[in-house]
């Protein structure tokens, strides 16, 4: 079940094991175009393996993901990539000994509907650093950078591969609460330029202020999916999901 636009992200019966464990489990949602849903859940309740099965990173044993209604369950990340799919990491992972500028330029260059002129790359680049605040660290290299930087770094480079879908893994952790609030209004920025998100977040009061819809997992499984007023403060997702001492956190 999804909202009410058209559809840009389906993920159908996706199952994922690792060894013994089921990390994710016969799992069935959709993203609705221009949309910024939530995906909530506990450490270890298979999020980041959803973020990697939509991206590509790992091979699904079950299921199929479409895209824009193309089925890319056996497609290699670097064609999801083209097709329109972009992610951030919950660990940055910025190419270290690059600058700032080399780092949204080596995506740009490569990405979906990628620059072939090397000067128009540039430019663009520099654009999307100026766009999160970076225009002072183009030539600083990638490591010297705050984590606040790198986290406004690695979605600046994802946004430098032109997406249509945007996948945000815990893009708010470490952040303080002003930071946090630049980060929030720079998504709904990117959502007005036309671009879906799917956010993997602890900070339940970003979700609620941010998120059209969340959808949340337990063990792998959907458990309640909806508005995020409507979904966060159902006993099963405050007790069973997020667990006791998050009550008072989601009031």
């Amino acid at each position: 079940m999804s909202g009410d636009g058209p559809e840009l992200l389906e993920a159908e019966d996706l199952s994922k094991s690792f060894g013994g464990l089921r990390a994710v489990d016969r799992l069935s949602f959709a993203v609705d175009e221009g949309e910024i849903l939530g995906l909530l859940g506990p450490n270890g309740s298979g999020k980041t393996t959803v973020f990697n099965l939509i991206a590509g990173a790992l091979p699904a044993d079950r299921g199929r993901v479409r895209f824009s209604g193309r089925d890319i369950t056996r497609e290699p990340p670097s064609f999801r990539t083209r097709l329109g799919i972009a992610r951030t990491f919950q660990l940055v992972r910025p190419l270290p000994n690059l600058t700032a500028l080399d780092n949204v330029l080596v995506a740009r260059l490569y990405g979906r509907g990628r620059s072939t002129a090397l000067r128009t790359a540039r430019d663009e680049s520099l654009d999307l650093l100026s766009l999160f605040g970076l225009s002072q660290k183009a030539t600083t290299s990638a490591h010297a950078l705050t984590l606040a930087e790198r986290k406004r770094l690695e979605i600046a480079r994802a946004l430098a591969a032109r997406p249509q879908l945007l996948l945000l893994d815990e893009p708010l952790g470490g952040l303080t609460t002003t930071e946090v609030s630049a980060a929030l209004a720079q998504f709904r920025r990117i959502q007005a330029e036309g671009i879906t998100l799917v956010i993997v977040e602890h900070n339940v009061h970003a979700v609620r202020s941010l998120c059209d819809r969340v959808i949340v997992l337990n063990s792998g499984r959907l458990i309640a999916e909806g508005r995020p007023a409507e979904v966060l403060s159902r006993s099963e997702v405050i007790e069973v999901y997020l667990g006791k001492a998050s009550r008072a956190a989601l009031q």
